[in-house]
């Protein structure tokens, strides 16, 4: 058992406990036994954070049924290493060799030091932004529901939206709420700070920190701050103007809100591509143009050590600032006046290619056993459920039970990583001595 094997194997059995608690009688609404394909699908849905759905959850899950999932996002948002960490700390067990590099290899820490006061952080973090959005939240839906059922659905949304998770106990997730500036506000800051990795949000609170004590120190940002940050604005800008512009005039989504609504809802929606999986306005019926675009921003998806999916904001600005070195005739691949080490270029390329791969051969097998969907359908659920988003045109329902098996395996393939899966398949690699000569090839 690796360190790979062993992540691999502890978020599979997160979701089959969670199958198997989904499955019971109490769980469901009607008080019957679950399906198990629909019991595995929301499981592997709810552990990788996704939120794609085959059933609704408000109406089909009982109370406790919902909270088992809440459970499962919650733990799957936190990752498995970090929760089985932190339930060891809690007993009083010291983290043994083997325990810090499935936390470095997990997190994509460089090191093994402070492993404990990491996990401790980042429980703290959590538990800070999801209290804080359930108590903005609360009004919004204490003022359309009764109060017990208004702080439940605040503490289920915070939650999910912080996970990055995107479940929602509405049928039509946020649509309902696509003029309330509360919502679409919390909701979009708890998921941009979800996305955005514990590593950046612990940095600028520091920088903040520093500053209200009044220290005149200069901080100096990381190149993985600076990255993060830049390249999570840029998405941001660039995906509610392109929706905005894209969808102006379409009266199933943008079109029948005054202008003030539009802006927000593009603003909502380019947020939530960021692998978050809520909707305020009808995703099916968006041009096949807005599709493609939100396609291209859910595979980027959000930053490493984040709850998010996708190949990751770093990955995608590594091969950018690659690409404009070769153009440049440089050798090196640098950003922000720093020189980025060849093995991170290179594990950027296997990520992307490896995403590239599963997502071609998901689309694939889909078309083939659901020939009559769409081909841009059928191509942005396989995008969603790889870059554990949620979004869907309204076709995972309708889906055949071979396809729906297909898409569970690439939500779990999508949560755990390209890299971290093979690595658990092949095992990890041995140490070589040999170099072999090098020879030169044409290339493009």
């Amino acid at each position: 058992m690796t360190v790979s094997r062993t992540i691999c194997v502890g978020f599979l059995a997160l979701i089959a406990i969670g199958t198997f608690l989904l499955l019971l009688p109490f769980s469901t609404s009607s008080g019957d036994w679950n399906s198990p394909l629909v019991a595995l699908f929301t499981a592997t849905s709810a552990v990788c954070v996704t939120g794609l759905i085959v059933v609704d959850t408000g109406s089909y899950f009982s109370p406790v049924g919902q909270a088992i999932v809440l459970l499962l996002i919650q733990v799957g948002g936190l990752g498995y290493m970090t929760a089985t960490t932190f339930l060891l700390l809690l007993l009083g067990r010291r983290l043994g060799l083997r325990d810090r590099l499935a936390i470095q290899q997990s997190m994509d820490k460089s090191d093994l030091s402070g492993a404990r006061s990491l996990i401790v952080s980042i429980i703290s973090m959590t538990l800070v932004f999801e209290i804080s959005g359930a108590l903005l939240l609360l009004p919004a839906f204490a003022a359309d529901f009764e109060p017990g059922l208004g702080l439940w659905l605040a503490v289920f949304h915070s939650i999910s939206a912080f996970n990055n998770a995107g479940f929602s106990l509405f049928a039509d997730s946020l649509v309902g709420y696509v003029r309330s500036p509360l919502v679409n506000g919390v909701i979009t800051v708890l998921v941009i700070l979800g996305g955005t990795g514990y590593r950046v949000i612990m940095e600028a609170f520091v920088w903040l920190r520093d500053r209200a004590q009044g220290s005149r120190e200069r901080g100096v940002f990381s190149l993985q701050f600076k990255i993060v940050t830049s390249t999570t604005l840029m998405l941001l800008m660039v995906g509610t103007v392109a929706l905005f512009l894209t969808e102006f005039d379409n009266p199933d989504t943008l079109g029948a809100l005054d202008l003030g609504d539009r802006l927000l809802a593009a603003w909502f929606q380019s947020v939530v591509t960021r692998t978050a999986g809520f909707n305020s306005i009808d995703i099916g019926a968006m041009k096949s143009v807005s599709l493609f675009i939100t396609i291209a921003l859910m595979f980027i998806g959000a930053s490493p050590a984040s709850t998010g999916g996708g190949i990751k904001t770093t990955t995608a600005r590594i091969l950018f600032v690659c690409t404009k070195a070769v153009l440049q005739g440089k050798e090196e691949v640098t950003c922000y006046q720093r020189e980025i080490p060849p093995s991170r270029v290179l594990k950027a390329i296997g990520v992307v290619v490896g995403s590239v791969f599963t997502v071609i051969m998901v689309t694939t097998l889909i078309s083939i056993t659901d020939a009559n969907f769409s081909f841009i359908d059928i191509l942005f659920e396989a995008v969603s459920a790889f870059a554990t988003v949620g979004l869907s045109t309204g076709i995972t329902a309708d889906l055949s039970a071979m396809a729906k098996l297909f898409i569970i395996v690439t939500m779990y393939v999508g949560r755990v990583g390209v890299l971290l899966t093979m690595a658990a398949l092949l095992g990890d690699p041995s140490p070589s001595s040999i170099h072999y000569p090098e020879e030169d090839l044409l290339v493009g």
